[in-house]
């Protein structure tokens, strides 16, 4: 399991700032500024081996992890960072046989994290209203081998919700706090509401709905990552790093008070 075959996906690993995620075919080549690599020269190898490129240079051939196929994503609007993807998998409960609503898929790249976690026996419901956004989602399910978990609607979400007895609804939306409503109804009692939002007014509005429906455990959080310079006698944070990206809102649902 752990060597590489035909049609597998290989993360190539020069450095740190250049990786590339390639499909594994017999005959076909990749072509880098440090030269081509025969992806037939991969076939058989362990994950971890060294292949050198027409020029010598020596990549390393790495098992892709969800957040690789989540940063190399077909893009066509701003993903949701890693950072804040791992807030959310860990503050939702979201795990194995979870039933999760999510709402915009956009690229797919929360959709597939969503989906990683709640296999094998788990749905992802994912609400998107454009239909090029859908298609080049669906794309990047394939491509990480997780389409199986997933359905996708061409719906707007905050009309309403197909679905009941949820564990979990998870949002992207400009407008989070008109889905407040519905996720009650469609939340099992305890079930999570998650909500990820850019601005502080978005937040202020998501949070007086949510109080105003009858959830509980309401928090906001922002996470901010920096990398750091790690060389003996250099050792310091890097200059730039992963600051304000957005606000993210958890929430519990509580049953009414006579249930």
């Amino acid at each position: 399991m752990n060597k590489i075959v035909e049609g597998d996906n290989v993360l190539l690993y020069l450095d740190r700032k250049r990786t590339y995620l390639v499909k594994v075919e017999e005959g076909k080549t990749f072509h880098t500024h440090k030269g081509f690599i025969d992806l037939s020269s991969l076939l058989s190898k362990e994950y971890g081996s060294g292949v050198r490129s027409s020029t010598g240079v020596e990549f390393i051939a790495l098992k892709p992890f969800i957040a690789d196929y989540a940063f190399k994503s077909l893009r066509k609007t701003q993903i949701i960072y890693p950072k804040d993807i791992a807030l959310i998998l860990m503050f939702s409960g979201v795990g194995p046989g979870s039933r999760v609503v999510e709402a915009g898929t956009g690229t797919g790249a929360l959709t597939s994290a969503l989906a990683f976690y709640v296999r094998p026996n788990g749905h992802i419901y994912s609400y998107e209203i454009r239909e090029e956004f859908i298609k080049t989602a669906l794309k990047n399910l394939q491509r990480a081998g997780l389409a199986d978990y997933v359905e996708i609607e061409q719906k707007d979400i905050t009309t309403g919700i197909n679905e009941e007895n949820l564990d979990s609804i998870v949002l992207d939306l400009a407008t989070p706090w008109l889905v407040v409503p519905y996720a009650y109804d469609s939340l099992m009692g305890g079930g999570s509401f998650v909500s990820f939002s850019p601005t502080i007014d978005q937040v202020v509005k998501t949070v007086e709905a949510l109080e105003e429906h009858r959830f509980v455990a309401v928090e906001t959080v922002e996470c901010l990552m920096r990398r750091m310079q790690t060389e003996r006698g250099r050792t310091r944070p890097e200059t730039l790093m992963t600051g304000h990206t957005g606000y993210i809102t958890f929430a519990r649902k509580a049953l009414g008070k006579d249930s």
